[in-house]
């Protein structure tokens, strides 16, 4: 894992314990990234970073709380002295509710807006710097298919990856001068954790669940080693023009479906 497209890059991931964020843990570091993980669940992302140092790579296990801003600050600071810098950052840790405006709790509203957007501000704010630094970097956001349409109850998990797409656009916007390009991947249904814990909340059976999934163009939902090639795209210098894109990888389902 010596050489590769990022080679000599420090990578962090947050959420890289499970799902999209561990498969683009794996995909940087294939192309020689060194990857901080970022995880509530120290085990997986323990197992994440040594299936990294197995293939040859180099890898950092940071439990922590992405929508802690003293965690959040710490998993940065710990990187950049680790791998000598940071050079990307994918803030990917996310968390869903399926349910509409009347039938969710307040508290479960403020949490998803915290997981899915508050942290993604806090890590990016910590970020930044050591990226203004070094005159370049890239930020790549995790938000959803569901960002750009809405879905049936999932208001929250609507709202919030809305917010994104519109927050990688205001950042690139901003920091864009700087160097440091922010983009974001919308996913359509992949098959992760998170996508099945959606069909434990609306008690629907899982392959039935999955089965209602797949109804999109390429009939199928997508794996997390088919988003974390975009992730690798965006990361890396293939896309040095791209800045302030939603890239959608969802098989077709923005395009219609049958």
């Amino acid at each position: 894992m010596s050489g590769g497209r990022l080679a000599g890059r420090g990578a962090l991931v947050t959420g890289g314990g499970s799902g999209i964020g561990r498969a683009a843990a794996l995909r940087l570091a294939r192309e020689g990234a060194a990857v901080a993980i970022v995880d509530r669940n120290e085990t997986a992302a323990r197992a994440a970073a040594e299936a990294i140092v197995a293939a040859g790579g180099r890898a950092l296990v940071l439990p922590g709380d992405v929508t802690s801003d003293a965690d959040c600050r710490r998993a940065v600071e710990e990187t950049t002295r680790a791998f000598g810098g940071l050079a990307i950052l994918f803030n990917n840790a996310g968390i869903t509710r399926r349910e509409t405006i009347l039938e969710i709790r307040e508290a479960d509203w403020d949490r998803v807006m915290e997981v899915n957007v508050k942290a993604i501000f806090l890590m990016s704010r910590a970020a930044i710097p050591v990226m203004r630094r070094a005159g370049s970097g890239s930020i790549i956001n995790t938000a959803s298919g569901w960002g750009l349409s809405a879905g049936p109850k999932a208001a929250a998990y609507c709202a919030s990856k809305g917010a994104v797409v519109q927050l990688t656009r205001a950042m690139a916007v901003d920091h864009g001068p700087e160097g440091i390009r922010v983009n974001c991947i919308c996913p359509g249904d992949t098959d992760t954790p998170l996508l099945r814990n959606e069909a434990y909340q609306l008690g629907e059976p899982i392959d039935q669940f999955l089965g209602a999934a797949s109804q999109r163009p390429l009939r199928r939902v997508g794996t997390p080693e088919e988003i974390a090639e975009a992730v690798l795209y965006l990361a890396s210098d293939d896309a040095s023009f791209v800045n302030g894109a939603a890239l959608i990888v969802d098989g077709g389902g923005q395009a219609g479906s049958v």
